[in-house]
């Protein structure tokens, strides 16, 4: 997600430019780029992924800047917005930043640097790898990635992740299935489905890596199985049709390159990803490890349990649990509390001790927070949500620029609160003539 400066004033969710520039040795790469420069190019490339609000990114760029000067004209030394371009991101399987890739003779299989973050090390590392290289091609190893598609000699194993449907297996393995399905209609004679065999053959073993198998490729030769090519009114080829449960297929009208096919492949997947958890802030845990893992994280402060009861907690909690589901793709952290139960939290957040239920959306790094100022409601919770995927909304530093003490607290049991038991006291003993009268 990328935030962007919707009014005059200092926003939080302020456009945070890229980490490099054109006066850099560093070469920006976007999913436009990524395969003329790096994929069929014949040099080895040290890639990073980055996200510009991450601050562990924000302390290499200089020694990536050193190393890639230091590097110019040797080994290639690039940098993608992987936050920007999560697509490309997640082609490569990067998790957490920053991430980088060493691109080497065999692009196909980029090796994870596990080195230092210093200028040094990078270089160090490009060396060695560089070294690698060149003595594979003096052995007469591969050394390189010429046109940027594989061999058709190489035989069946490029396809093993591509599963092989037929009219007596399709419906027991697609219909009923939980996965999502991509499943292309080919024809062996057919010149673009031979150009598509190697993409769709690659993506299906990325795509299958990236989602845990839940999103699967597959493929189906129509000239043979013509039963399923009448159903799904298959006239051309190739033709790719997307089956998820209870839904009728979809003809898939994008690129067909790798990178199209995965994004679409990861696009599909995060649609039907079960929604982020919704956590009650019972410890300081919970906080920091949901604030710090997201780049935003949602915090409701709901009423007292005495206020509501279960039914009517239990309310607000499914209201929650509707906009986390809506708004899963912007992988945000869902957490709730009640109310006085952080009472320093609130205080921070500019909700302290009125107008409750109450909604922060914190920035974690930048500790900044925005408060929700319409209703409680899926429809006024939309809105605020909506206004801050774009960029707009007014916000304010939270308050002493870091989150409080949270102090540890039992998790709601899910009941209706009981108010706390008065102790019994026993007057029979006490002899009230004792007593000074201007004490009573």
């Amino acid at each position: 997600l990328l935030f962007v400066l919707g009014t005059v004033s200092c926003t939080l969710f302020l456009a945070v430019n890229g980490l490099y520039s054109a006066s850099d040795d560093v070469i920006e790469l976007t999913p436009t780029n990524f395969n003329k420069e790096v994929i069929q190019s014949e040099s080895l490339w040290l890639v990073e992924f980055y996200a510009p609000w991450c601050g562990h990114c924000q302390r290499l760029t200089p020694e990536w800047k050193k190393a890639a000067t230091a590097l110019k004209g040797v080994v290639k030394v690039g940098a993608v917005d992987a936050d920007k371009h999560q697509s490309l991101g997640g082609q490569y399987g990067v998790r957490g930043f920053p991430t980088i890739k060493i691109f080497g003779a065999n692009k196909n299989k980029a090796e994870d640097y596990q080195g230092g973050r210093t200028s040094d090390a990078i270089v160090d590392a490009a060396l060695s790898a560089l070294r690698s290289l060149v003595k594979d091609r003096l052995g007469g190893r591969s050394g390189g990635y010429s046109s940027g598609k594989q061999s058709r000699e190489s035989g069946g194993g490029d396809k093993k992740d591509v599963i092989e449907l037929t009219d007596d297996s399709f419906d027991k393995n697609v219909i009923n299935s939980d996965d999502v399905w991509m499943v292309e209609f080919y024809a062996p004679w057919c010149g673009h489905c031979k150009n598509l065999e190697p993409e769709w053959a690659a993506a299906a073993t990325e795509v299958k890596e990236q989602t845990k198998g839940k999103v699967k490729l597959a493929a189906v030769d129509a000239t043979v199985n013509q039963m399923l090519a009448g159903r799904y009114g298959i006239r051309g080829f190739p033709t790719i049709k997307i089956f998820q449960k209870g839904e009728e297929p979809v003809d898939y009208d994008g690129g067909r390159t790798r990178s199209d096919i995965i994004a679409r492949a990861l696009d599909l997947f995060s649609d039907n990803a079960p929604p982020p958890e919704l956590l009650e802030v019972i410890n300081e845990d919970v906080l920091k490890s949901t604030c710090d893992a997201h780049q935003l994280c949602i915090i409701s402060v709901l009423p007292h349990i005495l206020d509501t009861g279960a039914s009517g907690r239990n309310s607000y909690l499914d209201v929650m649990l509707k906009m986390a589901e809506k708004y899963k793709k912007k992988m945000w952290g869902w957490l709730w509390t009640e109310a006085g139960a952080q009472s320093d939290l609130e205080s921070s957040l500019g909700i302290g001790g009125f107008g409750y239920p109450a909604m922060a959306a914190v920035n974690a790094r930048k500790m900044k927070f925005a408060l929700l100022k319409g209703s409680f409601s899926e429809q006024g919770i939309n809105e605020f949500l909506r206004e801050l995927s774009v960029g707009r909304g007014s916000t304010a530093p939270v308050g002493g620029g870091a989150f409080p003490k949270i102090h540890s607290v039992e998790p709601w049991d899910g009941k209706d609160g009981e108010l706390p038991v008065e102790d019994d006291i026993d007057l029979s003993d006490v002899d009230l003539d004792d007593w000074d009268k201007d004490e009573l």
